[in-house]
């Protein structure tokens, strides 16, 4: 049978045709067959009464971060249904950006165990290390990004890091993932550039990421 992934790519600092092709570049890999459906984020609560196996967030919290009055699409309410969701058995990815702006919702940076806090104005070459005994990633992998660097905080107690980063401007995690209640979480930093989403370390990543929380 096949599974279902409700996919929201994309918002006003990233790209949505560049997101949709890397995913659905790395999904062409895994044997079983995936059915994306596509959503946009105000669509995403109400369509999790469909049970999907899993559901990847590639967008932040801002709708307009640009306006002097800006707006937000998750709150307090929305993220209890999506952690009752996950709690349940559903998989969530919070890949890139789907950390990004969601640090007054509780519920929701309690369910990954973590969130981002901020990256430098430029893009640099971000180098991202695999620490071992992960099922994510294959130990002594490394590779280098013109990135985003993204500095997270995480709650290493409470999750399994399985990839760090560095970059001129210092030291961070790069992707972690644990049990949630009978759910699967993972958090995956990389990428922001469309090289980067298409670099071969950052598909294989997408793609266990994705085999992760089916």
């Amino acid at each position: 049978m096949a599974k279902k992934i409700l996919a929201v790519l994309g918002d006003y600092y990233h790209r949505k045709d560049w997101a949709v092709h890397a995913l659905e570049s790395a999904i062409q890999s895994i044997e079983e067959t995936v059915v994306l459906e596509y959503r946009s984020v105000d669509q995403l609560v109400e369509s999790l009464a469909s049970n999907p196996d899993a559901v990847i967030l590639f967008a932040e919290n801002r709708i307009n971060p640009e306006d002097e009055q800006v707006k937000t699409w998750m709150d307090e309410e929305a993220a209890s249904v999506i952690a009752k969701y996950v709690e349940n058995g559903g998989g969530w990815l919070a890949w890139h950006s789907g950390l990004a702006s969601y640090d007054n919702v509780q519920a929701y940076t309690s369910m990954l165990h973590g969130q981002f806090k901020y990256h430098p104005p430029e893009h640099q070459q971000v180098t991202y290390r695999a620490k071992p005994n992960s099922v994510i990633i294959e130990e002594g992998t490394s590779f280098t990004i013109l990135d985003e660097h993204y500095f997270v905080e995480c709650d290493e107690e409470k999750t399994n890091v399985f990839l760090t980063t560095e970059s001129v401007d210092g030291k961070s995690i790069g992707g972690w993932n644990h049990r949630f209640g009978k759910g699967d979480v993972i958090c995956l930093i990389p990428a922001h550039l469309e090289e980067g989403l298409m670099d071969d370390n950052v598909q294989r990543l997408l793609t266990n990421c994705v085999k992760k929380i089916l």
